[in-house]
């Protein structure tokens, strides 16, 4: 999958990707993964900056199969997951929640749904129900446009864990989008789309309730929305030197309670 690099102008003095032994210096931290996790990573780089003034970073996004991979290959410090760590995953490599966050279903405005059940939702990404006419309480008419994310994201494993469960698929006839900003772009520009995102992509769509609950983060805090889904920070064995006091500092009350909560939901 080709990989899209965006360096942090915003945060400061970033460095460019570097070679593997570049990657293990301790004044620079080379991360890499979902595109999920990246807005909350700039925020975090940015208010660990503040009193660390010196320490250098380099962030690429990719999904989380790209962090996973880059960080067991050493080419990266951090790769950021927004799924859980599979059994297929190489060893020896540490798992450290960061965060939580909610995956909505978003429709266009225009087809405004009440509510999903897991089974409409489940019958409309498996390709059962391939027209909105078939859709309770659908404001539009015609087939059903689904957008979906790529196999290497950590939103598609965690909206098929979910919401699809162990036996059913995503229909292979579905639009892949490589980041959330594309689906929200899909569905924004489409009155008969739907697909799911980051419930930080929701603007400019409609955040369909699922299960009667809002998709919104008031209720993904509360615990009442059930599509919420884990952030990670992923390293080669336990974190270390600069690597840890910077996931030490993520993971740190103050900033779970002030940083994280502004957008995510905090991990404790």
């Amino acid at each position: 999958m080709k990989r899209t690099r965006l360096l942090l102008l915003a945060v400061g003095t970033l460095a460019a990707a570097a070679a593997p032994t570049t990657a293990n210096a301790q004044s620079k931290i080379l991360m890499s993964g979902s595109t999920s996790v990246y807005p909350l990573t700039v925020d975090l780089i940015k208010a660990y900056k503040k009193k660390n003034p010196n320490t250098k970073f380099s962030v690429s996004q990719g999904g989380s199969d790209v962090g996973i991979g880059d960080v067991a290959r050493k080419r990266v410090n951090i790769g950021a997951s927004s799924r859980d760590q599979q059994a297929g995953d190489p060893g020896g490599l540490t798992f450290t929640k960061i965060a939580r966050d909610g995956i909505c279903v978003v429709t266009n405005p225009a087809n405004s749904i009440a509510n999903l059940s897991q089974q409409n939702v489940q019958d409309i990404f498996a390709g059962k129900v391939r027209r909105w006419e078939d859709v309770p309480g659908s404001k539009v008419t015609g087939p059903i446009a689904l957008n979906v994310r790529t196999e290497s994201s950590g939103t598609q494993d965690a909206f098929r864990n979910i919401f699809m469960g162990p036996s059913l698929r995503v229909t292979p006839s579905a639009s892949q989008k490589a980041t959330n900003g594309l689906v929200q772009a899909a569905v924004q520009n489409d009155k008969n789309a739907i697909g799911y995102v980051d419930i930080n992509f929701i603007s400019g769509t409609y955040p369909v309730p699922y299960k009667g609950v809002a998709c919104n983060l008031r209720n993904a805090k509360s615990g009442q929305y059930p599509g919420v889904r884990n952030f990670w920070y992923v390293t080669v064995g336990a974190p270390k030197g600069e690597v840890k006091k910077f996931i030490d500092f993520a993971r740190s009350s103050s900033v779970q309670s002030s940083v994280v909560a502004k957008h995510y939901v905090p991990f404790k």
